[in-house]
């Protein structure tokens, strides 16, 4: 087993570390997601990555689970002639009208430009860095005043930071690498560019349809979203905070102050929620993290993120065994500390919850571990429920997880203080927890003495929800 700790890490899997005993050292320096970005990865490479994870978990006994980040709109420019630079004070001219190549008209490959985009909006150009003001809209024209410029590269992305866009969430790039992702049966997609909860639902039909038991993470990097949070996380899967064209799309200095929110709001909902973007940047040239990406990374520990994500610095950085070793570092620093990491969580209520009593035990569970000095939690399951209640809840312990569902071995790996072995017997109660415990013991999870809370169903063959809670001791 890897180096055990509560808060996750997401490696993006790029040409830095293609190689089986890049990504087996990763995993062992604490990697628990591996992601495939498909803005840029090939069908071929996926499959290819996706066989390397599931021998490695085989090998060294880990639930390495596997993402798949979905394209989407992602609106860029067309190809710019060299050295083609835009002065502040003058105007230029945009167009969705295909260009093969100019300097005096920017082509926009945004078939609704035109109608989507109202005068004195914002149009922002290669991560902000260039500045336009919409002064003017004709048919096939937009002119716009040049609020700050620079160089212009092609196929450089654009953003519309205070404009409602109306393009389709999913393009047909996005279906057919969705397909692929069925096909390779992996644990969650992350949908980008989300804008309303529809967005998650059309995905979620698309899946249903094709009997897919793939979980949705939706990215939070545009205003709508933001607006419509509540809404997205009840329908989604998990979030993920998405903080690179978040920062572009609202005033970079409140993207720390929707983090906060939206963590927040992901631990009252019992969704998972992943800090992405930029968290150690500096180290895809340097061996090194800066002080400034350290207070980085703790905060989001701090603040009770379930994983952050590693891009770049994994995909095509120099250094990604030692990034992810370094990360790892920070976040078992924080952990270790006498810092306590829980939040105030709401106590369940009534109020015609079927799941009333299941969410309780799995509540006073939680609060129960510090009064008894438990070391771990242990549950077994059959849908992952109660395990995602647990971990909402950010015990001061780790929680462990048997369960029969093959289905949901690595997905459970993405949630915070989470780690989850196959079981398939189904005997008394007591027997059942015994063998649960000589199992941690084996492992050397655990050691003879140390308390543990045990919760589940009883009768333990029926399946059903959460209605035990037991105090036990490794024998």
């Amino acid at each position: 087993m890897h180096i055990k700790k509560k808060t996750k890490i997401i490696a993006t899997i790029g040409p830095s570390c293609f190689s089986y005993e890049r990504i087996k050292k990763m995993i062992i320096a604490g990697v628990n997601v591996c992601r495939l970005n498909f803005s840029h990865i090939s069908h071929e490479d996926a499959s290819r990555i996706i066989s390397i994870i599931r021998k490695i978990n085989n090998e060294i006994d880990t639930k390495t689970a596997i993402l798949g980040d979905l394209q989407g709109p992602k609106i860029r420019l067309g190809n710019v002639k060299k050295n083609t630079t835009l002065k502040s004070g003058e105007k230029i001219n945009l167009t969705n009208q295909y260009r093969e190549s100019c300097d005096k008209i920017l082509y926009i490959d945004y078939n609704k430009l035109t109608s989507d985009l109202k005068f004195n909006d914002i149009v922002l150009i290669d991560d902000g860095k260039i500045k336009l003001r919409v002064n003017k809209i004709t048919k096939d024209i937009i002119t716009c005043d040049i609020i700050n410029g620079g160089k212009v590269h092609s196929k450089k992305g654009v953003n519309f930071p205070n404009t409602e866009l109306t393009f389709q969430s999913t393009t047909k790039k996005d279906k057919a690498d969705l397909n692929f992702l069925i096909k390779n049966n992996v644990d969650w997609v992350a949908l980008s560019f989300v804008r309303t909860s529809k967005d998650i639902t059309s995905i979620r039909e698309f899946l249903n349809k094709k009997k897919s038991d793939i979980k949705i993470i939706a990215k939070i990097e545009k205003p709508e979203a933001v607006k419509n949070i509540k809404s997205i996380t009840r329908s989604s899967d998990g979030i993920m905070i998405a903080r690179g064209d978040l920062g572009i799309e609202i005033p970079m200095q409140k993207v720390p102050i929707v983090q906060k929110k939206i963590i927040k709001l992901c631990l009252n909902y019992s969704k998972p929620v992943v800090v992405a973007t930029q968290l150690m940047e500096g180290m895809i040239n340097n061996s090194l993290t800066t002080r400034a990406e350290t207070n980085d990374v703790a905060n989001a520990v701090f603040d009770g993120a379930d994983a952050l994500m590693l891009s770049g610095e994994t995909a095509v950085g120099k250094y990604p065994v030692k990034v992810v070793r370094a990360m790892t570092k920070i976040i078992l620093s924080v952990e270790l500390s006498s810092i306590n990491l829980r939040s105030k969580l709401i106590l369940p209520q009534k109020k015609a919850n079927e799941r009333y009593i299941s969410d309780s035990i799995c509540f006073y569970a939680s609060e129960l571990v510090d009064q008894v000095q438990s070391k771990a939690i242990i549950t077994l399951t059959h849908s992952g429920y109660n395990a995602q209640k647990i971990a909402s809840n950010r015990p001061n312990a780790f929680i462990y997880v048997f369960t029969h569902n093959k289905k949901i071995l690595s997905s459970l790996s993405l949630f915070w203080g989470i780690y989850v072995f196959y079981y398939d017997k189904f005997n008394s109660t007591d027997d059942t927890i015994s063998d649960l415990h000589a199992f941690l013991k084996k492992k050397r999870i655990l050691k003879s003495g140390q308390i543990v809370l045990n919760i589940g169903s009883m009768p333990i063959r029926e399946k059903g929800m959460t209605n035990m809670l037991k105090v036990g001791k490794i024998k």
